[in-house]
């Protein structure tokens, strides 16, 4: 499968064999101390050195199809959940206008925080909210880090955007039939997204590249190294 991870200077892609912990861990290092802004997939819990944000924008959408196909009486627990994070998109716009300060921002998460406990807590006999509510649970400390860190993107939209050419390319080929061929793409992809993020001229990094004596490293810019 094809995996995408991008931040604001730099995106890399891998083609791994599956998509479990490992496979993310030989990219990211299983110590990766960052902060991870990524969808509701389990495996991503195990970084635990890592600050976490999950997608807002998955958990709405969740939401949204829940209400839906349930009866009115149903759809009761998924249209809190939506509330809870709607508010929460509010309060982080309200925060950048300059509407609220940080201090406020930081108790109406904790406010947040415990309205979503007590929907967790709460009952449900119909099967799909109660799955809603144990994956909530699950993501509880995850789920608002975007109103308490500066910074935070309240979704996976970076790598959302940056999968999507390596799923156009897996569908269409693109070497990806070889290993050897999936190697290479997963490397110049990698180089040629991150020469474009940091406003730099692929041809003319690549043709340097190429006519290099002896194998080299891309002169760009890449955090901690």
């Amino acid at each position: 499968m094809a995996v995408g991870l991008a931040g604001d200077q730099i995106t890399g892609y891998r083609i791994a064999q599956g998509r479990g912990y490992h496979d993310a861990a030989q990219v990211l290092g299983a110590d990766y101390a960052g902060v991870l802004e990524r969808d509701g997939w389990a495996p991503y819990r195990r970084f635990v050195t890592a600050t976490h944000q999950t997608c807002v924008a998955h958990l709405l959408r969740r939401c949204r199809e829940l209400v839906a196909d349930a009866d009115r009486g149903q759809a009761r627990t998924p249209h809190a959940a939506r509330r809870i994070l709607l508010r929460a998109l509010a309060l982080r716009d309200a925060h950048h206008a300059g509407a609220v300060d940080a201090a406020a921002l930081l108790a109406e998460a904790d406010h947040l925080g415990a309205q979503l406990d007590k929907l967790v807590a709460g009952a449900t006999r119909y099967p799909p909210s109660r799955r809603l509510l144990n994956h909530l649970a699950a993501e509880r400390e995850h789920l608002f880090t975007f109103l308490r860190l500066p910074g935070v993107q309240a979704t996976n939209w970076r790598a959302e955007q940056a999968i999507r050419p390596a799923v156009v390319t897996r569908k269409s080929w693109g070497g990806n039939r070889t290993w050897a061929g999936a190697d290479t793409w997963q490397i110049l992809t990698s180089v040629l997204r991150t020469t474009t993020q940091q406003a730099r001229d692929p041809v003319e990094l690549l043709a340097r590249l190429l006519q290099a004596p002896t194998p080299t490293v891309a002169d760009l810019a890449i955090p901690g190294r």
